[in-house]
This record gives structure tokens, sequence and C-alpha cells, in this order.
């Protein structure tokens, strides 16, 4: 049922349960008794025997069927659990295909898919016994539904808002029976049942050391964090040289500068003429219209040259054209530097300090996909070429945003590893070091996950000690 409710309806679940999934259980598990309660030693394949020769070869070919759609369903909702958890935090980086445009719980995981059929293979091939295959889904099932019983007391109590006396009460009565048909089962796990349990430890261990390695190093990128004041005082305090052309800095904060591209700047003291600070944001909708996809603010004084960019997609969109992102990104800072300078700023209640303790602020504004100025500029949606017939301030400004476009765009983004401090404890050690950094290691690099071009690419390498 949880894996349903991500592809169909409430209302085809509930038609299609009452209709025809219920009436046909009630029928076969009648049909089935009434056969035992005069053949009781046909117990074990009495549903077989039970059918009469002529249907019989029909039935298996259904039942065959049968088989794939549970399959099916047992997918999908790994698909579904592992997706959500990927969501939280608690699990690796891998690629998530959205197959709807208007259900957002229709999705495929080619990783998980190739993960199952690996583990469908081995645990036929390895067991090659049909009873402790049966031990190890049985033991699995009735796991599920304590498991699920469990959570229907917070459902009750967060979502329903009933009391937690009958929910209590629900997860008492409820939990009583599953306890039976619990410790009925474990008399199977020496027989096949240690199966579900050993798999259920070892996703329990990658969730939760990927979790814990992520806080770690979110930990670690707030304490670090240079506020923006700080970092305009730098850039002018050391001497940086500005290079020709434009640069896009990748992070997943939308206020401060990133500790990677502070270690940047710190060993390698310079940076484009023109910076903007990229966060690209997945929202639950399938679409963004254009008119709401970007959010451009300034950092500092206009000599400053620096921009943050707030870029906003749908879960089923994704960034394949990279010039043309380039482009509309570019196009949307030219936009924003006309209506700032004609006073048609609208703020969309999106205010962050740099450092978050009262420091210098940027106000965001929505950039609609086509405008037009009392300063009379004119852009194409694909080509940033303008032209300007406003003040000479502003055309100055934009004229050197074009020419430094001319001159080379390069993306940055940071490439970080999670090391434990030589103090720690052993486990953190193993867990962070090891664990943590196989994980890492193997999940999907962030650049393939924004789709940055390679031959555009600066990585910064930077060690976390945590």
């Amino acid at each position: 049922m949880f894996a349903d409710l991500g592809h169909f309806s409430k209302l085809s679940l509930r038609l299609g349960f009452t209709i025809v999934v219920y009436p046909c259980l009630v029928l076969a598990y009648m049909g089935e008794a009434a056969y035992l309660s005069k053949h009781r030693e046909d117990l074990q394949s009495s549903f077989y025997k039970a059918l009469p020769d002529r249907v019989f070869w029909p039935v298996l070919f259904i039942a065959t069927l049968a088989t794939a759609v549970g399959s099916q369903a047992i997918i999908s909702a790994t698909f579904s659990i592992i997706s959500q958890c990927r969501a939280l935090g608690c699990f690796p980086r891998i690629k998530v295909v959205h197959t709807s445009s208007h259900v957002h719980g229709q999705i495929y995981i080619p990783e998980v898919n190739w993960v199952l059929m690996s583990l469908c293979l081995a645990v036929t091939i390895g067991f090659r016994d049909t009873e402790m295959i049966g031990n190890a889904y049985g033991l699995a099932v009735i796991l599920v539904m304590c498991v699920t019983t469990c959570l229907m007391f917070l459902v009750i109590t967060t979502v329903w808002n009933r009391s937690a006396i009958f929910a209590a009460l629900f997860t008492i009565t409820f939990g009583s029976i599953e306890l039976l048909y619990l410790s009925a089962c474990l008399a199977k796990v020496p027989h096949g049942g240690w199966l579900p349990l050993l798999l259920s430890l070892v996703t329990l261990l990658v969730m939760s050391t990927w979790h814990y390695g992520t806080a770690k190093k979110q930990q670690y990128e707030v304490q670090n964090k240079v506020c923006l004041d700080h970092f305009l005082g730098l850039s002018s305090g050391i001497g940086l040289v500005r290079v020709p052309g434009v640069g896009f800095v990748y992070s997943s904060t939308t206020n401060g500068v990133p500790p990677m591209f502070a270690h940047f700047v710190t060993n390698f003291p310079a940076f484009h003429r023109v910076l903007v600070f990229v966060s690209l944001q997945t929202i639950a909708v399938p679409k963004v219209s254009p008119e709401e996809r970007f959010l451009v603010g300034r950092i500092g004084s206009p000599a400053n040259r620096l921009f943050r960019c707030v870029v906003r997609y749908g879960y089923k969109e994704g960034r394949w054209d990279h010039f043309n992102f380039e482009n509309q990104l570019l196009l949307k800072v030219v936009e924003f530097l006309r209506h700032q300078n004609a006073g048609e700023k609208e703020e969309e209640g999106f205010s962050g300090s740099g450092d978050g303790d009262g420091g210098e602020k940027e106000a965001m504004s929505v950039i609609p996909a086509t405008s037009t100025s009392s300063g009379g500029s004119c852009c194409q949606k694909n080509d940033v070429a303008c032209e300007i017939d406003g003040g000479e301030e502003e055309g100055e400004e934009v004229k050197e945003l074009m020419e430094e476009k001319e001159a080379g765009v390069s993306y940055m983004i940071g490439h970080t590893c999670v090391f434990a401090h030589e103090s720690s404890s052993a486990v953190k050690k193993f867990a962070v070091n090891v664990v943590y950094g196989f994980l890492r290691r193997n999940s999907r690099r962030p650049a393939v996950v924004l789709g940055i071009p390679h031959t555009s690419l600066i990585e910064v390498g930077m060690a976390y000690r945590v």
C-alpha cells in the first residue's frame, strides 16, 4: 500500500481493494477452507489441489504474473524509502529518475535496482531451498508489521492529533497480536530468518554512518563560514588579483562565504572579476516557471561585482544545457542591475545576513523571464547581448559584465574530505575515515549531480577535521 500510494491515487486504491482484491481474497480462502474441511491430508499444497484440473494451468499462469506484480510493489517501496532517506541526508548521493510530472512518488533508482537484482540472485543461488526463502520472507513481513504499528503511534498523535492514550491503546492491541506472531517466527532465524536481520543491520550502519558524517561536515561548514564583511575586508587587505572572466561558485548555503571559497582565496589570492555565488534548490513541484526560477541579489558595493543567485528547479527538471543555463543566469543578473538602478526592485521576503550576526544584508529579488524598464534595455532569451540606452552607470556595469562573459566562464565547487581528529576514539575514526570515506568516494560526485561541464570545472580540495 505504501508503494502504490506513490503511483496511484487514494480513490483508485480504495476502489481496487474493495471491489477486486478483497472479494477475490475472500473467495479464494473460502474455497481453500472448504477443500481442507474434507481433505485435511493436503495441508501443504491445498491451494493448487483444490483447483479443478481444467483451470490449473490458467491459474498457474496468473499466479506467476501475480508474483511479478508483488515483486514490483517491493521494488517501488524500496525506491520510495531510499529516496526519502536521501532527502533527509541519511543515504549517499544516488541518481533518482522521476518518471512522472504529475505524481512525485513515481521514481526509478538505477543503482538500487541493480543491487536488488544482485541480492535476489544471491539469495536464490545461495539458499536453493524454498523453505529457507519462505522463512526469511516471513520474518521480514512480521517485522514490517511491528514497525508499521509503532509508526502508527506517531501518525495518530502527530498527524491525526489524537490523544496519546488512544494511540497507546491502538499500539498495545495490535502490537500484542503481532508480538505473538514474531515470537513464533523467531524459531526461523537459524533456518534462513537471519538474512533480513543481516540486511537490515548493514543498511542501518550505512544510513547512520552517512548521516553522522554529513552532520559533522555541515557543522564544520557552519562554524567556519566566513561572514561577508570579513571577506570583503580581506579582499582589499591581501591584494587579491581579479582575473578576467565570470566565476560561478556553487554553495549549498544562501548567505555568507563557504569555507571552500575562503580556503581557495587564502591559498590562491585571485578570483574572477565577476563572481556569482550560485545555490541550486529543488522544490516539491514538477516544474518551476521561468518567472520564478531565479532569485538574484548583490553582495557588497557595485565595485565588488559580487552577486548571489538562488536557482530553483522542480523535481522533474534538470540542467542538461549548461550553455543555456549560463546565458540565462547572466541575463538575470543584467536584468537585476537594470531593476535595481531603475528603482523597481520587487523583494520577496528573502533576506539574510552575511554571517548570521547582523552582517551586511543581501536583498534578493525575483527576476521575471522578460522585463522592460525605463532604461530601454533589450535582451533576448538565450543571448546576453543587450543594448543599453539608459544611464551611463548602468551601461558601464552591464558592458563590463558582457566583456567578462566573453573572456570565459568557470565553475567552482568544493571537493572536501572529512577526517576524524587524531584525538578521536577508534570507533569514530573507523566510522568517519573508513566507512564514510568509502561511501563518499563511491557516491555520485556533486559535479555530476549538478551537471557541471568538466571543461570549465574547478574543484577546490579541502580537508575537514571533525
